[in-house]
């Protein structure tokens, strides 16, 4: 009985530790149902989806401050609601030095009407800052864009040009479709109606103006440079 007694007198006590949370928040919707008070840093971690790690950051940064039952953090019903609006703001991208400008100006607020106004002046702030990033990202994305096709178009003059260059007859364009499609000399000659040694020569001069050291080579450069599919 005496240590039951004891455990409720530290309990009282840990809520009397507990700030008083009397500022004014905005309707940010609250977790449901709201736990008893105190509430153990692992429930409060639950409620809210985040880790003991985040709740010890957002304390460091003065957004939030937990009582203590021994040695264990714990919160109050004031906790969760400042910690609603914490994560509200988290979940829209602000900044933490925002969140905390927001929280500082809410401790002045002399009603709930003027505490939904400062956090919807925040939440226009944030769109705002939103609108810019979207709009520059926009540009920076039609840039890569401009660049990418600047280079394709670049690259298929510079095929073209390197296609003029090597000048090739009609006769050697065909032999060269052939052979990229697998044709051997022999089977070359039967299909262009040329002997063994004409077929032959059109082959060894196909591959000097590729620059290539055999046919396969010639063939390769031909597709990079678009003269054959």
């Amino acid at each position: 009985m005496a240590e039951g007694l004891h455990h409720r007198q530290a309990a009282g006590e840990a809520r009397a530790s507990i700030i008083s949370d009397t500022i004014f928040l905005p309707g940010v919707e609250l977790p449901a149902p709201l736990p008893e008070e105190p509430v153990a840093i692992a429930e409060m971690a639950t409620l809210f989806g985040v880790t003991h790690r985040t709740l010890h950051f957002y304390e460091e940064k003065g957004l939030i401050k937990a009582g203590r039952v021994g040695l264990m953090r714990v919160y109050s019903r004031g906790d969760i609601a400042r910690m609603a609006v914490i994560t509200a703001c988290r979940d829209v991208g602000m900044p933490v030095a925002a969140i905390k400008d927001l929280m500082q100006a809410l401790e002045n607020a002399r009603s709930r009407e003027e505490s939904d106004a400062l956090f919807a002046e925040a939440l226009l702030a944030r769109q705002r800052e939103l609108t810019a990033i979207l709009s520059t990202t926009h540009h920076q994305m039609q840039q890569i864009t401009r660049l990418l096709a600047q280079d394709r178009d670049e690259a298929q003059n510079a095929r073209v040009q390197q296609a003029q260059r090597i000048g090739l007859t009609d006769l050697e364009r065909r032999c060269l479709e052939l052979m990229a499609e697998g044709y051997a000399s022999l089977r070359l000659a039967r299909a262009l109606d040329m002997s063994a040694g004409e077929i032959n020569a059109v082959e060894e001069e196909i591959i000097r103006k590729f620059d290539a050291s055999n046919r396969f080579q010639a063939v390769a450069k031909a597709v990079l440079l678009g003269l054959v599919g």
